[in-house]
């Protein structure tokens, strides 16, 4: 049976997104111009349209590749074997915290970094932080759900609502963090997430 490789035009399309959600996760989308991303991506300028339409094309792609990626790394964590939700929960939250240092995050940070600064520019770019963070509200209320089914979590509140709480949470914290230049924004958000969701032996 013959292997599958990716085509050229994949393997350029994927090298100018990688380097630009790093770039971008550091300086931002408006600080950073397509020049300096093509630059780093080894890839001449005159292509960039090739791939794609413009700027704002390029940054929708850029947060559904992002999104893509982290929502299956979130189903990996929350499907971790020999593990409660609860347990899997808790390793969900200590990556978030060490993805969205305020240090060099090297692209994790993305949805972070964009949520405010795109929101009001693009329409197209709005929408797909709302897909993508939807997706992440989804997984854990699913996850809130599952806990309470296998007896690891107790709650009080409706777990879709509980997700969306503790997502604007942890974003809001998030947002702290690199204000702050300190992980002590964390420290209280996982607080505030264990009087909400009380884990059980």
């Amino acid at each position: 049976m013959a292997t599958s490789h990716p085509s050229p035009t994949h393997d350029v399309r994927s090298t100018i997104l990688a380097v630009g959600q790093r770039l971008i996760s550091a300086k931002g989308f408006t600080g950073v111009g397509l020049n300096e991303i093509l630059s780093e991506a080894g890839v001449p300028k005159g292509s960039f349209y090739h791939y794609f339409a413009s700027k704002d094309a390029f940054g929708v792609a850029l947060l559904e590749s992002y999104f893509d990626d982290y929502l299956g790394e979130m189903d990996q964590v929350l499907a971790l074997p020999g593990k409660t939700t609860a347990q899997r929960l808790q390793r969900y939250w200590q990556i978030w915290q060490d993805n969205q240092s305020f240090s060099d995050c090297q692209g994790k940070c993305l949805a972070v970094k964009l949520g405010a600064e795109v929101a009001d520019m693009s329409e197209t770019m709005r929408a797909a932080l709302n897909r993508g963070t939807a997706g992440i509200i989804s997984r854990l209320a699913a996850a809130l759900a599952a806990g309470v089914t296998d007896g690891s979590l107790t709650i009080t509140a409706d777990p879709t609502a509980l997700a969306h709480s503790l997502y604007q949470l942890w974003l809001g914290a998030s947002i702290m963090v690199k204000i702050s230049r300190t992980t002590q924004p964390f420290a209280m958000a996982l607080e505030a997430t264990r009087s909400l969701v009380h884990g059980t032996p």
